[in-house]
């Protein structure tokens, strides 16, 4: 179990822990379009722009303008599109359409048909963006275009989806698919709607601490705090809701995460704000889980250097300490060394004086007594003259 207070400090902090408040992190407005759309808005010659950009999630743009018609850009959109069961659709409704141009009207024209293999074609003007600070706001509106047509798909469904068997008590859970992978269950009821996420991850090591963060969850949403917030539960079981839903949509290593979504969480504005949380909720575990990883392997590197560098330390006070006594142990060698030296040559002097004074007394030489007496002894020398010795 990883501890909750890591993910605290790696997730945010306790008041984050609203749903909807989590999914502010993904911007509705594309950054990247945002950015070429206000290149082209704030150019003062004409640009001649044909670019494609790739984002999260398999949704692509292409923006198209001409220096022979500076006014007038084209944006063509293609994103995954949400479906019932396992066929995805590939064209827009009518109501995502009519949603799509109820974006900046009189700036966004719809054009038909689209350019093949997008679902949807747009005409900006720019001479009808107002100056000033209204066109910031202008532009990062057109740039969610793809939130507004993945958010309306959702609205409809749940708008229309089941109407007649709630009337009856019979609620049957939609299967709906954005990503293959990723299906989610909607249930729509008399009281409220009840989504279902199945939750499956690839590394054991992410199913670790997903489960922390749904326990976290479920602890924190409890709170007094989060009382308006969509209550959630997480459970490694399917929940009562899904029974006799095919068993390869509810084989999943991470449990089931459920909200109930009541009518006060889809009045007015919080509709679109639900919704689009809702459809971004995988993508904001996954966001969390690798965060969350992201932290506990810093901090582990960031422990494990610290290690290191005590083992160095202690290590180069060992080698200091080694070699210390190595100095000393050559010192001690070389007073011994240079000690016996001296011991072995004066013993080897004495052994040579020894040898000497043998030999000294062992030379005999015959008939040298009687030449030392003949020649060697000193005359006794007598005077003729004698003294007296006077008184």
């Amino acid at each position: 179990m990883v501890p909750t207070h890591i993910i605290c400090e790696e997730g945010a902090k306790e008041s984050e822990f609203n749903i909807f408040h989590w999914m502010a992190c993904f911007e509705r407005a594309s950054p990247a379009l945002q950015e070429i759309l206000l290149k082209l808005y704030r150019a003062e010659k004409p640009l001649e722009i044909d670019h494609h950009l790739y984002e999260f999630g398999s949704v692509e743009y292409h923006v198209k303008s001409m220096a022979s018609d500076p006014y007038h850009t084209h944006l063509s959109i293609s994103t995954p599109l949400l479906s019932q069961g396992v066929l995805l659709s590939y064209g827009l409704s009518h109501y995502t359409m009519q949603m799509t141009k109820g974006v900046c009207s009189d700036v966004v024209k719809i054009v038909e048909p689209a350019k093949p293999g997008y679902q949807i074609t747009l005409r900006l003007d720019f001479t009808k963006i107002p100056r000033g600070k209204d066109s910031m706001k202008v532009i990062k509106e057109i740039s969610s275009v793809q939130a507004v047509i993945l958010t309306s798909q959702l609205k409809e469904m749940l708008r229309n989806v089941n109407s007649q068997d709630a009337s009856c008590g019979m609620y049957k859970p939609i299967k709906l698919v954005y990503h293959l992978r990723e299906p989610f269950y909607v249930i729509r009821q008399q009281q409220k709607i009840t989504v279902v996420f199945p939750i499956r991850f690839k590394e054991y090591s992410d199913v670790i601490i997903a489960t922390a963060f749904f326990q976290e969850l479920m602890d924190v949403g409890s709170s007094k705090d989060l009382a308006k917030a969509p209550p959630c539960c997480w459970s490694p079981i399917p929940p009562p809701e899904l029974r006799g839903e095919p068993l390869e949509d509810l084989s999943t290593n991470g449990g089931f995460a459920t909200f109930d979504i009541s009518s006060g969480h889809v009045e007015g504005r919080k509709l679109d704000k639900t919704v689009w949380s809702l459809l971004n909720f995988y993508a904001y575990v996954k966001h969390h889980i690798k965060c969350t990883r992201g932290f506990i392997q810093r901090r582990m590197r960031k422990r494990l250097d610290s290690l290191v560098e005590v083992l160095q330390k202690a290590s180069l006070d060992e080698d200091e300490q080694i070699k210390k006594f190595q100095d000393i142990r050559s010192r001690y060698a070389r007073k011994l060394v240079k000690k016996s030296k001296i011991n072995i040559l004066k013993q080897r002097c004495d052994d040579i004086a020894r040898k000497v004074k043998r030999i000294r007394f062992r030379i005999k030489i015959h008939r040298c007594g009687r030449f030392q007496r003949r020649w060697l002894t000193i005359p006794k020398c007598s005077s003729s003259m004698g003294y007296t010795k006077l008184d």
